[in-house]
């Protein structure tokens, strides 16, 4: 049986391991572990999610009590239209972030950024040129766009100097959305270097509607492939989601895949940067411990671990602090949602709000654990010591796991001296 060691993806003149660690917010995907995909000749993500709170710390700054201090007058009230990011911090907190990862890296692999569309930042195309030019001046070696169609993404930094030099990808769910980015985008004769196919199974926010269950991620993949060569498009195809052993990647690269992104089993690694106690959580969970939901107010259905201590929490909104996602109105779903249940339960210390969730706050403080369908089987990758907990996994193990191993089976650590 082929290993996932025996393949190389290709990217123009690059070759690279063929696997890339998904990038997940809020500096979940740490620069540490970034830089181990890096450094073992693969691709690893950080993400730009609430980048001013990762800098803020990780370089000591003080970005997020700058913004709060700017608007506290509007800490009460509903409207937040006026609570605008300044777009030259936006810049300085990004290009801090990538900068100082980039100067750490060392292997033949590369690190690339996330950027979701969705974090719409009360200004959707003004704050999301400035994070993808900012990444690029700072040196990152590709972005991958995310949560969203980004049908206007490339045009926002076809004039910057890196265009068609650094790797630029984008993340789809169908046929149908690859296709309208690539006709949206045909004009400036600049293909994607690579496409992530994400699937159903996958952790956070979904491509899908509530009926993700219908789909499956083998026949996207397939579907994708085939008009791709009917169309003579040479684009490196990346499948995510439910991705588990490096045997699941063999197949996908034995069908046509370049490489996989994998993400939820680097969750419960000690360079992710999930607190430990979280990540104790996720080696616990059960697959029944996992839902898709729809409380995040993007509108995107999410898959996260049932006791995540942000669901039903009614929380007042810090959008003066945060606000990622307000729309071009300055309008959230779960600031409406929160005033709601505000005016319907009047004098009440603390409500609950079920629908929604103020993502924002609740990222910040590790209080959403979204996650994969897969993360059920996360203890079966570790040894357990006598008091129960889990053995936390090196990014190395992980990684090397993926590449060496062959008929679906799992390699466990070497238990440490503290375990039995």
């Amino acid at each position: 049986m082929k290993r996932l060691d025996d393949f190389r993806l290709r990217m123009g003149r690059d070759e690279l391991v063929p696997i890339m660690i998904g990038g997940m917010g809020v500096d979940i995907s740490s620069a540490d572990l970034a830089l181990e995909a890096a450094r073992l000749g693969g691709v690893g993500h950080i993400s730009d999610a609430m980048i001013k709170t990762v800098t803020d710390r990780r370089y000591q700054t003080k970005y997020v009590k700058a913004k709060q201090a700017q608007y506290k007058h509007n800490m009460t009230s509903s409207d937040k239209s006026e609570v605008k990011f300044n777009l030259g911090d936006l810049a300085e907190a990004t290009r801090l972030h990538v900068q100082h990862t980039m100067e750490r890296k060392r292997g033949n692999g590369m690190v690339f950024i996330n950027c979701m569309e969705k974090l719409t930042m009360n200004a959707p195309k003004d704050t999301l040129k400035i994070r993808m030019a900012s990444a690029l001046d700072a040196g990152i070696d590709g972005i991958t766009l995310a949560a969203g169609l980004h049908l206007g993404s490339f045009a926002l930094i076809e004039d910057h100097p890196r265009f068609r030099d650094a790797k630029l990808g984008i993340i789809v769910s169908s046929l149908r959305a690859l296709q309208l980015f690539l006709k949206k985008n045909s004009r400036l004769n600049r293909l994607p270097d690579y496409v992530v196919v994400e699937g159903p199974l996958a952790g956070g926010h979904l491509g899908f509607g509530m009926d993700w269950a219908q789909y499956d991620l083998a026949t996207i993949v397939a579907d994708i492939r085939a008009w791709l060569v009917a169309e003579q498009l040479d684009i490196p195809l990346i499948p995510a989601g439910g991705i588990f052993t490096g045997s699941d990647a063999v197949r996908f690269l034995e069908n046509g895949g370049a490489a996989v992104q994998v993400a939820t089993r680097f969750t419960v690694t000690r360079e992710c940067g999930l607190p430990d106690d979280v990540k104790q959580e996720y080696f616990k969970a059960d697959e029944d411990d996992i839902e898709v939901n729809e409380i995040s107010p993007t509108g995107y259905p999410m898959r996260m671990i049932k006791a995540s201590p942000g669901i039903g929490d009614g929380i007042r909104p810090n959008c003066e602090a945060y606000g990622y996602l307000l729309d071009a109105n300055g309008k959230c779903a779960y600031v409406d949602a929160y005033y709601r249940e505000l005016a319907a339960h009047p004098g009440e210390k603390r409500i609950s709000v079920k629908d929604k969730t103020c993502l924002c706050t609740h990222m910040r403080n590790f209080a959403i654990w979204t996650c994969g369908q897969t993360a059920g089987r996360l203890k079966a990758t570790t040894v357990r010591a006598a008091d129960g907990s889990y053995q936390l996994l090196s990014a190395e193990h992980v990684f090397n796991d993926y590449l060496l191993s062959t008929d679906d089976q799992i390699r466990l650590p070497e238990p440490e001296t503290a375990l039995a």
